[in-house]
């Protein structure tokens, strides 16, 4: 946890591992962070905070996964799900970090669905796991800074997922998705988006593929400043 962390995300964590049946390690990051800010005062005075500070969280956390999975062997599990991936939210050397990702194909709105399922079914080889319903609900936040939440810098999951399944596993043109029903603003906002973050997307690690298009070896674009795969057009 950062300062930026709710009470809430405290609590339902400590409940979700419970409910796992898994060990919870709380490694504060707080007096790390300001370490960092201390360090970069000088470099950084007279610029305003940005996503610099809150990459810098990000990255912290994933130094302390990568040692924990260093020091005893364990695979770090990414978390990134394919929406994030698509658009580049997301933080290299931070919750980019890790060996295998697991939810890599996995839309958001998917991965709401998959965790309402979990919290339901029970039988054959599973056992009823109960996520706790504040997971389900609560506007989705990165927590790197007051107030935060994902569509502050993006749109509604089902309507950025509707968009990218167009563009990503389609292979629609931008003209093609807006006569489905999108603003044209925003279905070339969000292309240009999936376009800037190819860059992103081969520094991420090996995952697993569910859809008929994955990122990756599925769908490998160029990585010029200049590229534009047609969402000017």
């Amino acid at each position: 946890p950062s300062r930026y962390t709710s009470t809430e995300s405290l609590q339902d964590s400590k409940a979700l591992a419970k409910n796992l049946g898994i060990r919870l390690l709380n490694l504060p990051i707080s007096k790390l962070f300001q370490a960092y800010l201390q360090l970069l005062e000088k470099p950084f005075l007279g610029s305003a905070p940005d996503t610099t500070e809150e990459n810098l969280q990000a990255r912290i956390r994933g130094t302390l996964l990568m040692a924990l999975s260093n020091k005893f062997g364990d695979l770090v599990l990414t978390t990134g799900n394919k929406s994030e991936m698509s658009v580049g939210y997301a933080t290299l050397y931070g919750d980019m970090a890790g060996g295998f990702a697991v939810i890599k194909d996995v839309p958001k709105t998917l991965v709401y669905q998959l965790a309402q399922w979990r919290s339901q079914y029970e039988g054959g080889v599973f056992d009823k796991i109960v996520i706790p319903e504040r997971i389900h609900t609560r506007a989705p936040s990165a927590e790197l800074k007051p107030d935060q939440t994902d569509q502050d810098t993006l749109p509604p999951y089902p309507i950025l997922d509707g968009i990218l399944e167009a563009y990503v596993e389609e292979n629609q043109s931008p003209a093609s998705i807006v006569r489905s029903g999108y603003a044209s603003k925003l279905v070339h906002r969000v292309m240009r988006m999936v376009d800037m973050s190819e860059y992103k997307r081969r520094q991420a690690p090996v995952g697993i593929k569910i859809s008929p298009r994955a990122l990756g070896k599925d769908r490998r674009m160029p990585i010029t400043n200049r590229y534009s795969s047609g969402a000017g057009r």
